[in-house]
């Protein structure tokens, strides 16, 4: 009878043993894929509407700019750099504790300039289907540097990024640039979308790959 007692509680242990290994496994993984691949991201501004809304949650590709080392940000195996017209999540340059979401204006070496809401790369127009204007107003660059700014040419290894909804967003124009290291992906899929204001769910909005 104490054998079989002494047994049971061996086969206990053995199970308890195997449940926490597969926990540890698990959260591993996650950590790895977290880190090294893919992470999911919360929209919490209006800075880049309409192409991403207030509630929408994103799944952001943290391989294809390269596999970054931990804190200190540098790149193991660079892929590709990011290119004009990427969405792409980065460390706030200000405010290293929070992430930000723009799309890619210009890479290193481009001259920016922004006149009356026009933007000029390179000294010709730059025009997307993706920028909108809500604002009518046009301020001088004396005021602030929303619809006049520059010139100015992106240095090495940085980036000019704006948000999509123009009027409405703290972007390259008020900070400056985004050093290449402090990428950390592009924007891949919306999987969740939810409208806290009319609590309801976006369904239109699931699934959508973002460009």
């Amino acid at each position: 009878m104490a054998e079989d007692a002494s047994k049971k509680k061996e086969k206990s242990k053995s199970k308890i043993q195997e449940y926490i290994e597969a926990i540890i496994i698990a959260v591993l993984i996650a950590v790895f894929v977290r880190t090294f691949i893919v992470q999911a991201y919360k929209i919490p501004s209006r800075s880049m509407v309409p192409t991403l809304l207030v509630g929408d949650h994103l799944l952001v590709n943290k391989f294809i700019y390269g596999i970054k080392i931990p804190f200190l940000r540098n790149t193991l195996l660079p892929i590709t750099d990011p290119q004009r017209g990427d969405i792409i999540v980065f460390i706030y340059p200000n405010d290293r504790s929070k992430d930000f979401i723009k799309r890619v204006i210009g890479v290193a070496g481009d001259k920016i300039e922004i006149k009356n809401k026009k933007i000029f790369l390179n000294g010709k127009e730059y025009t997307d289907s993706y920028g909108i204007y809500s604002d009518n107003v046009i301020y001088p660059s004396s005021i602030q540097p929303r619809d006049n700014f520059g010139p100015v040419t992106v240095p090495k290894e940085s980036l000019f990024v704006m948000g999509d909804n123009r009027d409405e967003s703290a972007d390259s124009r008020y900070w400056g640039f985004v050093d290449l290291k402090d990428v950390e992906g592009k924007a891949l899929i919306i999987y969740w979308s939810w409208n806290s204001e009319d609590k309801n769910l976006r369904w239109q909005r699931i699934g959508n790959l973002l460009n």
